[in-house]
């Protein structure tokens, strides 16, 4: 699911104290409600969101740090 990140009005976005200087991150805000989580691309604020539910983010940050999308990052870096 997503939506226009301008319609997430007070969502607080974050990103990683890792991010370089040049604003291409990764952003997250809990959507006000609670129930999911919005992630967007910070060089694009205003563009869609992605609406993830907190089970799905758990998910996807546990595969991250499993290593199992390492395979993407070839010639990265």
């Amino acid at each position: 699911m997503h939506t226009s990140a301008s319609r997430l009005v007070g969502a607080q976005w974050r990103k990683s104290r890792h991010s370089g200087k040049l604003g291409n991150c990764v952003e997250l805000a809990a959507v006000p409600g609670g129930a999911r989580v919005a992630v967007r691309n910070s060089r694009f604020p205003d563009e869609p969101a992605l609406l993830l539910t907190r089970a799905e983010l758990g998910s996807l940050l546990s595969e991250v740090k499993a290593g199992h999308f390492d395979d993407l990052l070839e010639g990265v870096g």
